[in-house]
């Protein structure tokens, strides 16, 4: 298998662990390491204990069904927040092509952000200036942000997830909304009161806060 490995290239290898879901940075040799460790692991991982497993958990789900929910009426009530929007073949698509865009897409950088320490904090100012070389396109300085650089019109303005984000600032802001579709964002200056409020009535209907915090409920809140 490490003979294999040698023959492909720094890339496909790199593309092979992304796919397993490993470390992808290093040299060829660590790479092939990662890759080596990964498939005798794989290997000796015996299905049979898989299957075990599975048994188990439906026998453990089964006794706590006869335990714990006895009476299905007083859990008729209980909702739990979707995770995931529902999202049509062609909005899926457009998220992935939108992901394949900006992958391509080069960093801005502010003109001299490699001089001063502040520049390269900052984000990108379009370069003044009748002889700067940014303004005038030259190969060695970095690429100015263009109209070709935008992203697909379809998915323009949908969080990664798919989501549709709505900005919120009290519980009341929370109705219409629909939790298949649209997310919410808490404003930056909402007090912890008003989102705690927020927290619950968001839970209750189903809706997913893209910047939930973990709040600690001491004295009155």
């Amino acid at each position: 298998m490490t003979e294999e490995f040698e023959t492909m290239t720094v890339p496909e290898l790199k593309e092979l662990l992304r796919e397993k879901g490993l470390k992808v940075g290093g040299k060829k040799s660590e790479l092939i390491e990662r890759l080596s460790e990964y498939s005798v692991v794989e290997a000796e991982s015996p299905s049979s204990v898989d299957s075990e497993i599975a048994e188990s958990e439906e026998e453990f789900d089964e006794e706590f069904e006869d335990d714990f929910f006895e009476d299905e009426d007083e859990w008729d009530d209980l909702h739990t927040a979707r995770q995931k929007p529902v999202l049509d073949e062609e909005t899926a698509n457009a998220l992935s092509f939108r992901a394949k865009q900006k992958k391509k897409q080069p960093a801005f950088r502010r003109q001299e952000w490699y001089r001063y320490k502040r520049l390269s904090r900052s984000s990108w100012r379009k370069p003044n200036g009748m002889q700067s070389k940014m303004r005038l396109n030259r190969k060695y300085r970095p690429p100015m942000a263009r109209i070709g650089y935008r992203k697909i019109a379809s998915a323009r303005g949908l969080h990664p997830s798919g989501f549709e984000e709505v900005m919120v600032h009290k519980s009341s802001d929370l109705e219409g909304l629909d939790p298949e579709t649209q997310a919410v964002r808490i404003g930056a200056r909402v007090g912890n009161r008003k989102r705690l409020d927020i927290h619950d009535r968001a839970n209750s209907l189903g809706l997913r806060i893209l910047n939930q915090r973990k709040i600690s409920r001491k004295g009155d809140l």
